[in-house]
């Protein structure tokens, strides 16, 4: 039996791939992974060497250049080429040396910028992106319509999901650039700790987003890597190889905000930088798709907030 890769451990999506792996009995000596400094993913080169040097059966495609808005709108050149080229070198090294089964983690922003709501799968590339988010949205688009071309030419079965916000243990717990839960958990663990009178949140706090504990996605992303293909393809629309992965219901920035103060028990007040700017106003997902296969999320958000801020604790620089 051939080897499970996993591109991107280290990450919050990856390593909670490789953790629920493990769970579900897999031995961590069939798990194959490699650091940036060991393998750089665009290095085409490099990719297919490593690809052509191990017995891999699947990969877990979890690597990425990821970040907030402040990231996106800082780092746009950087956004688009370093996850393109991850993507392509991954997902024509795994077709040269016999990979089958391949997950792609997208993302729920490579939809319009106004899709309807509850957003379809369907309405992938139906309308103008979001501005602050454009350059990651395109490349992410590009690894989906990559992995549908293999299927369509080489018959393989390379599957994406598009998550939605995550949140969870090895998060990039940066302020600038990482995700909201993040860079929010930090903001307030530092003003509690200097005894802050105010934490100052970005944007208006009104925009409405849905969120997903990381080892919730991780075990959707198990669950959709091994569903049968008769019954994977029957039920996505044809031409399409991907499924949201979310919750389905979403929340006002401002209320996730007061939750996450009251797990890090903050007392201070909290002010809104209306200056920043909200992106899209309002982004849920429809996920009947994935619910009607049979998965769905088990972690509320306070439950998995906690053991966020526990892990931050622990690993905090």
């Amino acid at each position: 039996m051939g080897k499970i890769f996993v591109a991107g451990h280290r990450g919050l999506v990856g390593s909670a791939i490789v953790k629920k792996l493990i769970e579900k009995g897999h031995d961590r000596d069939n798990i194959i992974t490699r650091s940036h400094g060991l393998l750089d993913l665009t290095n085409q080169d490099a990719v297919n060497y490593f690809f052509s040097s191990q017995n891999i059966s699947e990969v877990y495609l979890a690597a990425a250049k990821v970040g907030g808005i402040v990231g996106n709108n800082t780092y746009p050149a950087d956004f688009i080429y370093k996850n393109i080229m991850i993507q392509a070198n991954v997902i024509n090294a795994a077709h040269r040396n016999g990979v089958k089964k391949l997950l792609m983690l997208g993302s729920t922003c490579v939809y319009p910028k106004l899709a309807p709501q509850p957003i379809r799968e369907e309405y992938l590339m139906t309308g103008h992106l979001e501005s602050t988010n454009e350059s990651y949205a395109i490349a992410k688009i590009a690894g989906i319509k990559m992995c549908e071309g293999y299927n369509r030419q080489y018959g393989t079965d390379y599957r994406s999901v598009l998550p939605c916000n995550l949140f969870g243990p090895g998060d990039n717990y940066d302020i600038e650039n990482g995700h909201l839960a993040a860079g929010v958990i930090r903001r307030m663990h530092e003003a509690k700790e200097a005894n802050d009178p105010t934490v100052t949140i970005w944007g208006t706090g009104t925009p409405r987003r849905e969120f997903l504990y990381s080892e919730d996605m991780a075990d959707g992303c198990i669950f959709v890597m091994n569903l049968d293909k008769a019954v994977y393809d029957s039920n996505v629309q044809p031409m399409q190889s991907y499924l949201n992965l979310s919750s389905g219901t979403d929340m006002e920035i401002g209320e996730f905000v007061k939750i996450v103060k009251e797990v890090v028990d903050y007392k201070g007040e909290l002010v809104y930088d209306t200056n920043r700017p909200d992106g899209t106003m309002r982004k849920v997902t429809d996920n009947s798709k994935i619910l009607a296969l049979g998965w769905k999320p088990t972690t509320s958000i306070k439950t998995g907030l906690e053991k966020s801020y526990e892990w931050f604790l622990q690993n905090k620089a």
